[in-house]
């Protein structure tokens, strides 16, 4: 624009020139439609290129601030994103150390449960031991009886057996006794008959 003005001037210093000299100069309007066509065409050229550039420089620039804002929300969401894991990090944490927490209390209680089954068993074998010396003491008591009684048993079938020698020596006895007057009354009758 400033050598538009420029060259103005300068055309206004050589008419003034040329006039001095007496010369004839072009019109000033046909000089004027002139210049405005020149003028004209270097801003339309000037004013293009820098309405290009501009364009050029700005389309880049929103680009560069479009990719910019996506950056940006793209980090928003990274961050969003990381404390949501956050959260749900801590929430699965709580979740574990209470599960965990669970777990123990029903391996104490389990743990419990067994300690009292292990003292019933050892309840139930005392129990049983118990119970075995008290059979082995009534046994023991039933083999003395037994024992006893087979001693008893066994005193009385000798006494029997005594019993029945002596019966049997009083029924041999009594045997020769009967033989003996039998035979003593035959022989009387035989002699009752002879006499």
């Amino acid at each position: 624009m400033s050598e538009v003005v420029e060259g103005v001037a300068d055309t206004e210093h050589r008419r003034a020139a040329v006039s001095a000299a007496g010369a004839p100069f072009p019109d000033t309007a046909a000089v004027k439609q002139l210049v405005e066509a020149l003028i004209r065409e270097q801003l339309k050229a000037a004013v293009g290129e820098q309405i290009a550039a501009f364009v050029q420089q700005n389309e880049q620039r929103a680009r560069e601030f479009s990719l910019l804002e996506r950056i940006v929300r793209v980090e928003e969401e990274l961050k969003a994103l990381r404390e949501t894991q956050a959260v749900q990090f801590a929430t699965s944490e709580k979740r574990f150390e209470a599960l965990m927490r669970e777990m123990n209390a029903r391996f104490e209680a389990m743990n419990a449960r067994f300690e009292a089954m292990d003292k019933r068993f050892e309840a139930v074998d005392k129990r049983f031991e118990a119970l075995q010396r008290e059979m082995n003491a009534r046994f023991e008591a039933v083999d003395k009886r037994f024992e006893a009684l087979q001693r008893e048993m066994n005193a009385r079938f000798e006494a029997m057996d005594k019993r029945f020698e002596a019966m049997e020596k009083r029924f041999a006895a009594l045997q020769w006794m009967i033989g003996l007057g039998f035979t003593l009354t035959v022989a009387f009758m035989g002699m009752l008959k002879f006499l």
